[in-house]
């Protein structure tokens, strides 16, 4: 059975240029960058989805952990769900826009994944973490940090275009993976530490997995 149409997304020519010394990276799947942070993604990803019509989208990329024993720098995830963490009231004292009665899109259908605005994800393969956390601004120390995860304790990882690729997938009604290499520690800006070629590496690993694979429908 020929693997569906699939369109591969990556945030930044940074993280493009590490994924080009794949050798099937581009080939099997058209790739597209969707731009660096949740405004840039959401617009772009819906552009990319209307020229491609991809039956599926693949989201590749590096992200932040919050748990370095059981989601370490240099491995990669799948997500079961991606969560929104900036839209909402306040700087010092967040207040996410659920807990003041509003959502980022009106609810409804099946498969919503419970709690504040998460979006479930494709997960074909068993994921190694829970959800992921999309951010208008990285966690810059480690009081930051403790805070967001007081606000979502199960979130696994950070990034900055998850939820908006993956709000724009669910509008357009197709299913979205995102797969995210695990470069530093959240709260950790010491990038002469963070492992970007690594955690990239360990991406694609897992996304060729994914594009090989012709049915999503999970584990």
């Amino acid at each position: 059975m020929a693997a569906p149409h699939t369109l591969v997304l990556v945030p930044t020519e940074i993280e493009r240029r590490h994924l080009a010394r794949q050798r099937s990276f581009g080939v099997d799947a058209p790739c597209e960058l969707c731009g660096f942070g949740p405004v840039s993604a959401a617009a772009r990803a819906r552009d990319a989805i209307a020229v491609h019509e991809p039956e599926r989208v693949i989201l590749v990329g590096i992200a932040g952990t919050y748990d370095p024993g059981g989601l370490p720098v240099g491995t990669a995830a799948v997500f079961p769900s991606v969560l929104m963490h900036g839209v909402g009231v306040g700087v010092a004292t967040f207040v996410p826009a659920i807990d003041l009665g509003f959502r980022h899109w009106p609810r409804g259908g099946e498969g919503e994944a419970p709690g504040p605005d998460a979006l479930p994800l494709a997960c074909p393969v068993p994921p190694a973490a829970g959800p992921l956390l999309t951010v208008c601004t990285a966690s810059a120390t480690d009081g930051e940090t403790r805070e967001r995860r007081a606000l979502f304790p199960d979130a696994a990882a950070e990034d900055m275009e998850g939820f908006a690729v993956a709000l724009s997938c669910r509008l357009a009604d197709v299913p979205v993976a995102i797969v995210r290499g695990i470069s530093n520690a959240v709260g950790d800006r010491r990038f002469e530490r963070w492992q970007i070629p690594e955690a990239l590496e360990a991406a694609w690993l897992v996304a060729a997995d994914l594009l090989d694979r012709p049915d999503w429908s999970g584990p």
